[in-house]
């Protein structure tokens, strides 16, 4: 019997090493830890910036549609772009640990590792359109991240985490069924694979396909918090720590589109009507109920946790939509909502408080923020470039993506659609525009109002710095910025 020899150009292991240096990274923390024990936190997050500036040069140095490691790992542009969106993210959560007040889970090195292993499982979602790969991403991710949650050591974090871990393993099991009905159907658990059998057979026996399409647009739904699969996400985010709730309104969204994009779009693309009926319904809905609900919402942080809900419903329109156009606008949406949306949290994370001064439940209700203005006039008016750049208020970033998702909704015929998403950045205003109002036109609370502004770290100052300055000056940079993804997107073959 011949030995078998796997040639390593056919591997092409660089595929892997954006991953295996998160992971490294993860284990080096985890070995310091073991030599010298109760170092400061700063090496900590000096040495997780280093591995993720490490991954991101491995990530921009990846040969466009290759396939590697037995052809599990598929780098395309759509993954080179999402797993830069990912580790820039990161990079701007981790020196968030640095803040001046004492926190429990950033004194703890197990916190800088598991977040590195997150990383490392959301790029793999990213990086393969493998289904049991995908779900080994998803898993390594989640509990990476359901841990990530807990060690915040708030009443409230616990049972965030345990409302987030029952919910994730729901949508676990959701995503396993789904699979598993694809490979019955197909004998495959390659996307494309799957693509080609389905095309080739008419997608019959059509209620089995329709079976498997619903449980993975289930699980994907949990991932994205689309209605009616949200209702974890207020309370997840407001038991997590700000910072956090911040990281994970973008991260673990953009590896559920990215797996969206490749699971739905061969369907959308074969005039499959109903799969883009049940996704024109789920985007409709997530809009518009997550902004109706957002409107009544007395805290900041639920208010921006049903402000996400609503973001990702618009941007999943793109996913339904399935042009160039969608998908381009797809990323740059997301781009400039990284930057806001963790802003906006970032600020919430240097207003933290151990008591609830304010309102006995809520850590950030509105009145905490009355007459900010006049206290902290710098603070106040970055908080509402943040608010005015969400609602999408022109010149700010998102008001660009939103007008491009829309102008790709008119172009593909969808009239009705883009005439919704206005109606929903309309309303949305209201809410954001309430607390711009909270903190310029009220005045500070007699006895209660303390200034935590002139306490922050560096590390947080630049952080909403970087934030700040992307949301305002992006507005001249669109342009460079949509032809580069357009690109990488045509690449991809999207």
């Amino acid at each position: 019997m011949e030995p078998i020899t796997v040639s390593l150009e056919s591997l092409y292991l660089p595929s892997l090493f954006p991953m295996l240096i998160a992971i490294a990274g993860g284990l080096t923390i985890l070995i310091v830890d073991l030599i010298k024990e109760n170092l400061h936190k700063s090496l900590y997050v000096m040495i997780a910036e280093l591995f993720l500036a490490l991954d991101l040069g491995a990530v921009i140095g990846l040969q466009i549609n290759t396939r590697g490691f037995f052809d599990v790992m598929f780098v395309d542009g759509i993954a080179i772009l999402s797993q830069i969106i990912i580790v820039v993210a990161s990079m701007l959560f981790i020196p968030l640990a640095l803040t001046s007040k004492r926190f429990h889970e950033f004194s703890l090195p197990e916190f800088f590792a598991l977040f590195l292993f997150m990383v490392s499982g959301f790029q793999f979602m990213v990086a393969s359109d493998n289904l049991i790969l995908i779900f080994v991403g998803l898993e390594t991710a989640s509990l990476s991240l359901y841990t990530l949650i807990a060690l915040h050591n708030r009443e409230k974090s616990f049972e965030a985490a345990i409302k987030y871990f029952t919910m994730g393993a729901l949508a676990a099991g959701f995503y396993a069924f789904g699979a598993a009905l694809f490979y019955g159907l197909t004998g495959s658990v390659e996307i494309y694979k799957i693509a080609e059998v389905l095309s080739a057979r008419g997608y019959e026996p059509i209620w089995v396909v329709l079976t498997a399409v619903s449980f993975m647009i289930a699980a994907l739904g949990f991932k994205l918090s689309m209605v009616p699969f949200h209702t974890w996400t207020p309370d997840v985010y407001e038991g997590a720590s700000a910072a956090l709730a911040g990281y994970m309104s973008v991260v673990p969204k953009i590896a559920g589109f990215v797996v969206a994009m490749r699971l739905f779009e061969f369907l959308i693309h074969s005039d499959v009507t109903w799969v883009r009926d049940i996704l024109y319904l789920a985007v409709v809905v997530t809009m518009t109920f997550a902004n109706i609900v957002a409107l009544v919402q007395k805290d900041v942080k639920r208010m921006l946790a049903y402000s996400s809900i609503s973001h990702a419903g618009f941007v999943m329109a793109a996913i339904m939509i399935g042009t160039t156009q969608a998908n381009s606008g797809l990323f740059l949406y997301w781009i400039l909502f990284l930057f806001t949306n963790l802003g906006a949290f970032t600020m919430l994370w240097i207003s933290r408080h151990k008591k609830n001064i304010w309102d006995t439940r809520f850590d950030h209700p509105y009145e905490k923020f009355s007459g900010l203005v006049q206290i902290m006039p710098v603070a106040a008016t970055i908080m509402a470039i943040f608010m005015l750049s969400l609602a999408g208020v022109p010149p700010f970033s998102l008001f660009w993506g939103k007008l491009y998702i829309m102008g790709a909704a008119v172009n593909a015929g969808y009239i009705i659609l883009a005439i919704i998403m206005a109606i929903n950045s309309a309303i949305s205003a209201y809410y954001y525009l309430k607390l711009i109002v909270y903190m310029f036109m009220r005045d500070p609370i007699d006895g209660k109002q303390v200034i935590y502004f002139k306490n922050t770290s560096l590390s947080l100052k630049t952080i909403v710095g970087i934030s700040a300055t992307f949301t305002i000056l992006s507005s001249f940079f669109i342009s460079p910025i949509l032809g580069y993804i357009t690109q990488i997107v045509r690449v991809s073959g999207f």
